[in-house]
Order: C-alpha cells, then sequence, then structure tokens
C-alpha cells in the first residue's frame, strides 16, 4: 500500500513537471514560416522589420490607408498563426483609412527566439517603437488592436506606452483564469510561467477602451470578456457579436470589429 502511494506520487510528480516545462508549448502555436512577402497579399503592403531591445529582428507588414491624417493601428496577433491570417483585417481597416502594422512575434512566421510573456512584451515594444521613431506616428493617433492574447500584450504596453484608444477583442482576465477553463484538473496559477494579467493592468490606465467578443466563444468564455470591460472603466464600449465563436470570420474582420475601431477613432476625435 505505501509502495503504491509513492508511485502514485512520482508519477503525478513527474506529470506535473513536465507539464511546468512544456507549458509553452500549450500555449503558443506559431506558424513556421515564412510568411510571403505584403505585397503579394495586400495591394500597397510593405515589408518593415522590427528590432528588439534583446537583438532579434522580427518580420512585420506596415499598411498605409488612404486617409494621411488618419490613425495608426497596431495590432497584436492572437496565440496562433502569423500575420498573413490578419490581411484581411488590415484590407478593412485601410478602406477605412487607417494604417496598419501587423507584425508578428518572436517564434512565429519564421521569426528567431521562442514565445514567453517577457519576450512578447519586448516585440509589442519594438512595434512601437518602429511606428513612433521610424513613421513618425503621433502617440494621440496610434490605436492598439489586440486579439484574445494580443489583447493582453497590448494592454501591457499600453501601462508604458498608453495609446489614443484600445481595442481588446475576446480578452480573457488573466491566462490562469481562462487556463483553468480548459484545464479544471490542474493546478494552473501554480504552474503557470506566463501571466498576462490583462485586468490587472487595464485597472492602471484610463484610455478609451472597446470590447468585442463573440457570445458562443468557447475559448474564451464571453463572461471573461464582460469581466475584462468592467475593470475597462468608465470609457468602455462593449459589442458583443451574437453567435461569433472565438475563431469565427466575424471577429476576425467582421463589420461589428470594424465599426467599433471607427466608433472608437471617432470617440478620441481629430480628422481622420
Amino acid at each position: 500500500m505505501k509502495q503504491g502511494l509513492i508511485v502514485v506520487l512520482l508519477v503525478v510528480g513527474v506529470s506535473l513537471f513536465m507539464i511546468w516545462a512544456w507549458q509553452r508549448h500549450l500555449i503558443y502555436f506559431p506558424s513556421a514560416g515564412p510568411v510571403p512577402g505584403a505585397q503579394t497579399v495586400i495591394d500597397g503592403g510593405r515589408d518593415v522589420t522590427l528590432e528588439t531591445s534583446d537583438g532579434l529582428a522580427l518580420g512585420a507588414w506596415f499598411v498605409p490607408g488612404g486617409d494621411p491624417n488618419g490613425f495608426t493601428v497596431l495590432v497584436a496577433n492572437g496565440n496562433a498563426g502569423d500575420r498573413s491570417l490578419r490581411a484581411p483585417l488590415a484590407r478593412a481597416l485601410t478602406d477605412e483609412g487607417f494604417n496598419v502594422l501587423l507584425f508578428d512575434y518572436r517564434g512565429f512566421g519564421g521569426n528567431p527566439g521562442h514565445p514567453s510573456e517577457d519576450g512578447l512584451a519586448s516585440d509589442a515594444r519594438a512595434a512601437y517603437r518602429f511606428l513612433i521613431e521610424d513613421r513618425d506616428t503621433e502617440p494621440e493617433r496610434l490605436i492598439y488592436v489586440g486579439e484574445s492574447l494580443g489583447a493582453a500584450v497590448v494592454t501591457e504596453l499600453a501601462t508604458e506606452h498608453p495609446p489614443a484608444g484600445l481595442v481588446l477583442r475576446s480578452p480573457f482576465v488573466d491566462l490562469a483564469t481562462v487556463g483553468r477553463v480548459h484545464y479544471p484538473w490542474l493546478p494552473v496559477r501554480l504552474l503557470l510561467r506566463d501571466r498576462y494579467p490583462v485586468v490587472d493592468h487595464l485597472e492602471r490606465l484610463n484610455v478609451p477602451t472597446a470590447i468585442v467578443y463573440g457570445t458562443k466563444d468557447t475559448i474564451v468564455p464571453p463572461e471573461q470578456s464582460r469581466a475584462v470591460a468592467k475593470a475597462a472603466g468608465d470609457q468602455t464600449t462593449i459589442v458583443g457579436v451574437e453567435g461569433a465563436g472565438h475563431n469565427d470570420q466575424a471577429l476576425l474582420d467582421g463589420r461589428q470589429l470594424i465599426q467599433a475601431i471607427v466608433a472608437l477613432a471617432g470617440q478620441i476625435g481629430g480628422p481622420r
């Protein structure tokens, strides 16, 4: 009996260690790349390179909009794929006059490095520096759009470099909270190396914000996105896309998402 208990404890211990050691393979699902050239995917798109503070060169696309006095949108992807999957979003936004920057995190789309919370934060700062220093973008004309995990990335970026506005698509409260939905039998909060505390970051901000989520999302439950909206404060608009799941087209470049970004730009004010 005693030996059997020891064996069980060893198996559990080894299993938890393996989950801890390999957990980032359960969080990040990058495409291997390479990503096609911007011009082959989006008319007017330009291939650009972002330089991170730790010496990585990241692939990105800059797509100019039709309105030279308009806003620029920095798009932070979710945890899967690469920037080519966000091309429909960029096309829809440039049709509305926005400039758009699509970029891939380290380890995604053929980029060097391995994804982690600190690494993605560094990558987002590289994207910000490119827009401010290379494109002469004024911070008061800059909108961050974050998709799922990307919502966590841009809220963290906003604590250091506040934008004119934030659009969070399918945001979660924090990674542990959403992790418990999918792995209820694990001590997720104890095991996690990456935290992504979206609500904690939002509580430090005072930025016009739009929350867009799908009412049938089974990956990030709708109640989590509504909790994020509550934490975002008085300057927040919430848009529930009826019947939409996490990866549905309606939440990639659908009318309600694009209108939410356009409306936020109008709320911020000034010429577009």
